[in-house]
């Protein structure tokens, strides 16, 4: 059974930066971080593809999120730069054992229990 486990999150101004870590226990091909604001959808943020490294941003993301993973330690971290206040929500780390399209949220077997990111002057 993977467990997906979240930190890192909390109160940052317009501008900012944080870094969210996932630590995972068990195996995983994809891992990804999802997000949800109070009244929206769960919206895709980010990927990593283990095996080859291979990492997908969604356009809100482009240019201001960077993932990597940390094979050694089996955690996947999200560096958030220039944050907006439109980036506030529950950040989750998600995961699955198969490929497949990284975007869908139905397609990840794994959840953590989301950490609480709030951009905010």
């Amino acid at each position: 059974q993977v467990q997906l486990v979240e930190s890192g999150g909390g109160l940052a101004q317009p501008g900012g930066s944080l870094r969210l870590s996932c630590a995972v226990s068990g195996r995983t091909y994809i891992l990804a971080w999802f997000r949800q604001a109070p009244g929206k959808e769960r919206e895709f943020v980010s990927a990593i593809r283990w095996s080859t490294d291979s990492t997908y941003y969604a356009d809100s993301a482009k240019g201001r999120f960077t993932i990597h993973g940390d094979n050694a330690r089996n955690t996947a971290f999200l560096q958030m730069n220039s944050l907006k206040p439109e980036d506030t929500a529950v950040y989750y780390c998600a995961g699955r054992a198969y490929g497949g399209s990284y975007t869908d949220p139905n397609a990840y077997d794994y959840w953590g229990l989301g950490t609480q990111v709030t951009v905010s002057s």
